[in-house]
């Protein structure tokens, strides 16, 4: 692993904390691995809370401050660091997906987050709370556009996504929003910001029945891996289990459509719910 370039303090109460637990270990003369072993928690764990891409739970913190001796600076400092606009289940996820470099996903049923619209983010969001208030609805559809601004850097981060076909085929807000949502995904393909692949139907089984994957690459980190269900999800980051659901998005991408067929295939059907007239 590269060693780790220096943080800048200013960036976030994690990238702070990161780097203040970094220097404490240094100077304390213990390997990430060393620092790791009482919590039970891997060298990779470290390095990721060193990097400012893992939260810091308390739990944590209080070890740090008793292995380190920093006075309780850690326990203090860390529900700063904690506080996040995403769901617990995905706050970690979201932030670690601000800084990676890479980013392959596979998403079994919905377009993912970063390519949505703001309409078809409103109908996704209105339908897993049908009963929720409209402002705290207009929270979670900001928060979604949000993330979806690191797209506004022409090369980084890769983004590479494969939907499975029943994501173009499910009708999330009607007609008109699927026309838009898809044109949209489209158009990042085709403007090569983004690599878009569709597993059709037809592929039949394959490595991801289970659920979606997200996968993260870091400049100077090790990679995460992202896996969800019905509210929730783990973030992970045990090499052997990276790896496996590295091989796993592998094979999807092996059995889905090449990128040229996937771009039309979206754009057809973008086109297909554009015209009311199609059944």
């Amino acid at each position: 692993m590269p060693a780790p370039k220096d943080l800048d303090p200013s960036a976030s109460p994690r990238a702070l904390l990161g780097a203040e637990l970094r220097h404490a270990r240094e100077k304390a003369g213990l390997s990430q691995e060393a620092l790791g072993a009482p919590l039970f928690v891997s060298s990779s764990f470290i390095g990721q809370l060193e990097a400012g891409i893992r939260r810091m739970h308390l739990e944590y913190a209080r070890q740090f401050d008793k292995i380190l001796g920093t006075d309780g600076f850690f326990t203090r400092n860390c529900v700063a660091a904690a506080e996040s606009k995403y769901p617990d289940h995905f706050a970690e996820a979201a932030e670690a997906e601000a800084i990676a470099t890479t980013i392959r996903e596979y998403a079994p049923l919905l377009i993912p987050g970063l390519l949505q619209t703001e309409a078809y983010a409103r109908a996704v969001c209105r339908a897993y709370q049908p009963t929720a208030p409209d402002s705290a609805i207009e929270d979670v559809v900001t928060g979604r556009l949000e993330r979806a601004r690191l797209l506004g850097s022409p090369t980084t981060p890769l983004v590479w996504a494969v939907l499975d076909e029943a994501v173009l085929r499910r009708e999330a807000g009607g007609r008109a929003v699927m026309a838009e949502a898809l044109a949209h995904v489209a158009s990042l393909g085709f403007r090569h910001r983004i690599i878009v692949q569709v597993l059709p139907f037809a592929a039949g089984a394959h490595a991801a029945l289970d659920g979606g994957l997200k996968l993260m690459a870091f400049a100077d980190a090790p990679p995460l891996a992202y896996v969800d269900g019905l509210g929730t999800g783990w973030l992970l980051d045990d090499a052997a289990t990276v790896a496996r659901h590295e091989l796993t998005y592998d094979l999807i991408r092996a059995s889905a459509l090449s990128p040229q067929q996937s771009l039309a295939l979206i754009e057809s059907v973008a086109e297909d719910y554009a015209h009311e007239d199609q059944p």
